[in-house]
């Protein structure tokens, strides 16, 4: 789907996306939970195409929470069957638009056919040079940093680095994907205002697209939003809106 708002020198390099409402969605149809999260995987089918199609070079999605284990098993044991049933069957096209596939958050809490499927996906796209497509599974940002912190503190112990010298990119070397670029838009559906312990350190500049729709609502038309809304900000990473525009005037601003 292509559309004539988009301009395609302002293409956010990275969107992450807080993929809510799922559960929301089916109850208020009479449906399962479950219904909701397989029509969700529709949704992801639609998006992921329409980044590529839009040339997003990198698609973060909010798959799996750490905080999601607390809820029941059998919902639990449904996210993992869907998820382990999409990489089966999208493979094939994710092979033939040379999408790349990986993958952070504790991986080892998994199921191990989950787990055996995620693994799979990753090796066998390993070498395509085309679109990246992240799965944050078993994913907190805070356990991230903490994570971070405690691999920091190891190399200090070991002499491997001089804290005097830690910085916030040593910081964030150290991080699950430290590769990839900061997202440039976050977007998160269903209507709630909160960022859920999601990337937290690397959403600092992001620009915050929210919508009350649920995600499965939230389809190729419904993303292209997204992406009008965000070419319509002004990313100033601090400076004022006289520096980005080339003129060093008096306009104060802090954000």
């Amino acid at each position: 789907m292509s559309d004539s708002r988009i301009h395609s020198d302002r293409i956010p390099r990275h969107v992450a996306i807080i993929m809510d409402g799922n559960g929301r969605w089916a109850q208020s149809r009479g449906l399962d939970r479950n219904d909701g999260h397989r029509e969700g995987i529709e949704s992801v089918r639609a998006v992921v195409r329409q980044a590529h199609e839009l040339g997003i070079q990198i698609v973060t999605l909010y798959a799996f929470s750490l905080e999601n284990w607390d809820r029941p098993k059998l919902e639990v044991n449904s996210l993992m069957g869907l998820l382990e049933e999409y990489l089966k069957v999208e493979l094939p096209e994710i092979m033939e638009k040379d999408i790349r596939v990986r993958a952070m958050g504790r991986m080892d809490r998994l199921p191990w056919t989950t787990r055996r499927a995620v693994r799979y996906a990753i090796e066998k796209t390993a070498d395509n040079r085309g679109n990246t497509l992240v799965f944050a599974l078993s994913y907190g940002s805070r356990q991230e940093i903490v994570d971070a912190a405690k691999q920091l503190m190891r190399d200090a112990e070991a002499g491997k680095l001089d804290p005097e010298r830690l910085d916030e990119k040593m910081f964030a070397a150290y991080l699950y994907a430290p590769d990839l670029p900061d997202p440039d838009l976050l977007i998160r559906t269903g209507g709630e205002l909160r960022v859920s312990n999601f990337l937290l350190w690397q959403i600092a500049y992001a620009e915050l697209y929210t919508t009350d729709l649920m995600w499965p609502e939230f389809r190729e038309r419904e993303f292209i939003e997204a992406i009008v809304d965000y070419q319509s900000r002004e990313r100033r990473f601090g400076l004022t809106s006289a520096q980005v525009n080339g003129d060093d005037g008096p306009e104060m601003s802090s954000a």
